[in-house]
């Protein structure tokens, strides 16, 4: 197959939120975009694939779980298959789940890992497979979180998924330099998404609050999905060649390295 000069983006988590905003974002930047979330959001899911296909880009839906290797390389290929390559991969999907560490469960701490990151890697292995194949390099980013620079009580499963991040980020960049791959992630603040929505925000201060007010942390800036999009725009233009390895903070100033 020719090289086609419309680069092409995969957005997991792309549901809603931060995903959805990128997903977007990318279109808006002239890439043709896959979307992915789990397969109960595939109503959701559809609004998104409509919304790029009405920025002139193409777009499908892949759900699937990020968790699982033969999903993922499922994925991977039908994007391929579809669309026509990988040039951009965003490993976006994650899980948050709040319990302090006395009440934490195996089960809960294997499932924040099995998504926060082991999908991260699957999702980092198999795109970088197919970029190297295709041999015009590419773009891998993914979701760390200000959770992942400092740690906050009764996130200890999902502080510790996003620490592993970075290391992956790191490790990554360094192996796949070679191929013209850069490798980097992006770690937010407080960003209003339904991930940190909760019922009582209305009386406790407005969006993300409660959730905020349950970590100490009452008056931290909280920002729109779109400034997470903005970085990830910028990470994938060419220009951005000499990033790699970083995790960059995005929080309002809330950590600084």
């Amino acid at each position: 197959m020719a090289q086609s000069t419309i680069r092409i983006a995969f957005v997991t988590g792309a549901a809603q939120g931060i995903g959805e905003a990128i997903a977007l974002r990318l279109a808006d930047d002239g890439l043709d975009v896959a979307v992915n979330d789990i397969a109960s959001k595939g109503r959701e899911l559809a609004a998104v694939v409509n919304a790029i296909e009405a920025k002139g880009r193409r777009a499908i839906a892949v759900p699937g779980d990020v968790s699982s290797e033969e999903e993922t390389i499922a994925m991977i290929d039908k994007v391929v298959e579809v669309l026509g390559g990988l040039d951009v991969m965003v490993a976006n999907a994650g899980i948050l789940r709040i319990s302090s560490l006395l009440s934490t469960s195996v089960e809960d701490w294997e499932t924040t890992m099995a998504i926060n990151v082991r999908g991260v890697m699957l999702s980092f292995k198999h795109a970088a497979r197919q970029m190297i194949k295709q041999g015009r390099g590419g773009r891998i980013i993914a979701a760390c979180s200000a959770a992942g620079k400092r740690a906050s009580p009764d996130v200890a499963a999902y502080s510790a998924s996003k620490f592993a991040v970075r290391g992956l980020t790191q490790s990554a960049a360094l192996e796949l330099a070679k191929y013209d791959i850069t490798v980097n992630s992006y770690a937010p603040g407080a960003i209003v998404t339904p991930m940190i929505s909760r019922p009582d925000d209305a009386v406790n201060g407005g969006a993300g609050s409660t959730i905020l007010k349950s970590f100490g942390l009452p008056n931290v800036p909280t920002a729109d999905p779109s400034v997470i999009a903005g970085l990830v725009s910028y990470l994938v233009k060419p220009e951005a060649y000499f990033v790699t390895g970083q995790c960059i903070n995005i929080d309002g100033g809330g950590v600084f390295d």
